[in-house]
């Protein structure tokens, strides 16, 4: 199909031993801001690096932009920017200077001060890339894989050990990329993040796709209801709670009652039947399932363990 940008069905990469790719499926539309996820050794950068033509998948079927990444990477690496985990430039190597060396490579006149000022780095130009923090360095290497006006921009891991303001910047960053038409692949293990940039996201686990949906589908699917978290008081049995239709599971944590609600209308009459039965109600706050408990659904396991 015409918007479908990337396609990739049954592909598998191995390391030796490793298994990075075990049968990975899955389609990457025109426009769209699209997030693999999960955590670290799930198979992500692999599958983004074959993508991109930077490593040769053991077998499977392979299209992005309509062309082989392998046969066909001289053209691709024209049309696709890429932003790698891992990537560094020399100490002393100025901000303009990096700038003009990727225009080079990729054969295209120098953007200029536009590129900088639109990842927040127009102030930077005579900057050295020692002197540059984390965030700003992480800007940088998106400037450089947009360079040459690319129709596909691959960002791995993007904000991968920045802090709360450095991650906030760059997720502005990326907004700004998706209104310029391009399609957006990000590759994270913050679930936050990709609940709150993708448009749909596929949950990578053991080298597979074991879900794939917009992150408000795949909630509703796998984690219907909402939690509620009440002050109880001691000695509140929370056999009490599950009486009351719509709970559909009780526990206590010391003087706090945490039920799982059928969905937010369950929580007027939970309150009003424990109420009526004399519990001494306390605090009360509501938590709604995201996509870290999709990922324990889907996969059985703890959000952070690793794959590999």
């Amino acid at each position: 199909m015409e918007d479908i940008v990337i396609s990739a069905v049954d592909l598998r990469k191995s390391y030796g031993d490793t298994v990075a790719l075990d049968g990975l499926d899955l389609s990457v539309h025109r426009g769209e801001v699209f997030g693999l996820v999960g955590p670290n050794g799930a198979g992500k950068t692999t599958t983004i690096d074959c993508i991109a033509g930077m490593r040769r998948p053991d077998s499977g079927s392979l299209s992005t932009l309509g062309l082989d990444p392998v046969g066909d990477s001289r053209e691709l690496h024209t049309r696709v920017g890429l932003q790698q985990q891992e990537s560094e430039l020399p100490e002393r190597m100025k901000v303009g200077e990096s700038l003009r060396l990727f225009s080079s490579l990729f054969g295209v006149e120098e953007p200029g001060m536009g590129l900088l000022e639109k990842v927040g780095l127009g102030k930077k130009l005579d900057a050295c890339f020692s002197d540059l923090s984390g965030g700003q360095k992480r800007r940088l290497f998106v400037a450089l894989a947009m360079v040459h006006d690319p129709e596909l921009v691959m960002l791995d891991e993007l904000t991968s050990g920045l802090d709360p303001r450095g991650r906030r910047d760059l997720w502005s960053l990326v907004d700004g990329i998706r209104g310029s038409g391009r399609t957006v692949v990000l590759s994270t293990h913050y679930m936050d993040e990709a609940q709150k940039l993708c448009d749909r996201v596929a949950i990578v686990h053991g080298g597979r796709v074991v879900a794939l949906d917009t992150p408000d589908a795949l909630v509703r699917e796998h984690c219907p209801g909402m939690r509620l978290i009440l002050g109880c008081g001691q000695g509140f049995e929370p056999g009490d709670a599950l009486e009351v239709e719509g709970v559909l599971g009780a526990c206590m944590q010391g003087d706090t009652c945490v039920m799982d609600l059928r969905d937010a209308g369950v929580v007027v009459p939970v309150i009003q039947a424990l109420s009526g039965a004399g519990a001494s109600l306390g605090d009360l706050h509501t938590e709604v399932p995201t996509l870290e408990d999709v990922f324990m659904v889907v996969t059985g396991r703890e959000y952070g363990e690793t794959d590999e």
